[in-house]
C-alpha cells in the first residue's frame, strides 16, 4: 500500500476561503494504484470524500482520477493532486 498525503495549503480554492488547514491522504495499491482507501480533513471534507468513495465503489485507479477534469478553482481539485502525488508527479507541491 501506498499513502499520499496533499495539504490544503497547496490548493488555490483552500487559500481563497482562508481555510488552509487540513488535508488528503489517498491510500493507493503499489502495484497498480487502485484506490482502496482515503481520509480527508479541513473544510468541506463530506463533499470532497464523496469522490473517493465512488471511486473505491468502482475499481478507480490513482491514474484515473489524475486523468478526470476538475473545475478550477475548486477544493474538488485536492482529490486530483493527492492522485497526482500518489503517481510521483503533483502540480502543485
Amino acid at each position: 500500500m501506498k499513502a499520499s498525503k496533499f495539504p490544503f495549503g497547496g490548493n488555490g480554492r483552500a487559500l481563497s476561503l482562508d481555510a488552509p488547514e487540513g488535508f488528503v491522504r489517498l491510500v493507493t495499491r503499489k502495484e497498480d494504484g487502485l484506490v482502496l482507501g482515503a481520509q480527508v480533513a479541513g473544510m468541506n471534507a463530506s463533499d470532497i470524500i464523496s469522490e473517493i468513495g465512488l471511486a473505491i465503489e468502482t475499481g478507480v485507479t490513482a491514474e484515473d482520477i489524475a486523468l478526470t477534469i476538475h473545475a478550477h478553482p475548486s477544493l474538488g481539485e485536492l482529490t486530483m493532486e493527492a492522485a497526482e502525488l500518489a503517481l510521483g508527479h503533483p502540480i502543485h507541491i
